[in-house]
């Protein structure tokens, strides 16, 4: 007894996903046109669509407007949240970087700040009134000239307006923690809640997603606290599948039970 023979569609899927997964095809190579394909195939022009557009939404590909369509460097960033902060870090050296270099991948980044007065939802998270002015500083980094996170910053200008570090990117230290500790503020913690969701338009563009494919990301919402004072709030924005979030979470020492507890 044979088994069913394959859609179509399906025996291109595999056969580009095999050269792909075994290196046939790296990262960067050109796929053979959609002609091409038809021509070794003897496929329909909707069947060759239809399988790319199943590779794209594997994340193996992606295509590029008026050049066609490349395998994707599916090479992940890593994102170790126990070591995101260090104190007094000097310099211009940032996570992001380090990130970036730990797979061979150069880093860069572009970023804007700007006084505005706090969104209702931005002054809840930092505990101010809304109206109230917060320096926001917008973000976009790349690894290797490829977009791979955005993060929107806001701090209240109560904590930092007048002081060398009130420009996150324009004074002598860099990183929210190392920046606070010049200004006197001891951050003791900070609280990260993490979505996955489908990107909006605007980040779609900014990220260079390829609409024809997955478009989700996650989401970080970060807020940094000296004591009960929030003194930052963040939303961080990753491509689903360029970066991966490692969380280490220490646990208690472990102790023999109290027999009082287990009698």
């Amino acid at each position: 007894m044979t088994g069913k023979e394959p859609p179509n569609y399906q025996r291109v899927v595999d056969d580009l996903r095999w050269r792909i997964l075994s290196g046939e095809l790296a990262p960067g190579d050109k796929l053979p046109t959609e002609k091409e394909l038809q021509q070794r195939w003897g496929f329909s022009t909707t069947i060759i669509k239809h399988a790319l557009t199943l590779l794209r939404g594997e994340g193996l590909i992606e295509g590029r407007r008026g050049s066609g369509n490349y395998v994707r460097d599916r090479t992940q960033l890593v994102r170790r949240a126990h070591s995101r902060d260090l104190r007094k870090r000097i310099g211009s050296t940032s996570l992001f970087a380090r990130d970036s270099e730990a797979v061979g991948k150069r880093p860069s980044w572009e970023s804007d700040s700007k006084k505005i007065p706090a969104a209702p939802r931005t002054a809840e998270r930092l505990g101010i009134q809304p109206e109230d002015e917060v320096m926001y500083t917008k973000y976009r980094y790349l690894a290797d000239g490829i977009p791979i996170q955005l993060a929107y910053s806001y701090e209240p200008l109560t904590i930092t307006g007048g002081t060398p570090v009130e420009y996150p990117e324009q004074g002598p230290i860099v990183g929210v923690i190392a920046r606070m500790d010049f200004i006197g503020v001891a951050i003791d913690r900070f609280v990260e809640e993490i979505t996955t969701r489908p990107a909006m338009p605007e980040e779609a563009d900014a990220l260079e997603l390829d609409r024809r494919g997955g478009m989700w990301v996650i989401a970080v919402e970060r807020t940094y606290f000296a004591g009960q004072t929030a003194v930052e709030t963040a939303d961080i924005v990753f491509p689903g599948d360029r970066y991966r979030l490692v969380y280490e979470v220490p646990v208690d020492p472990w102790s023999p039970p109290d027999e009082t507890e287990v009698s």
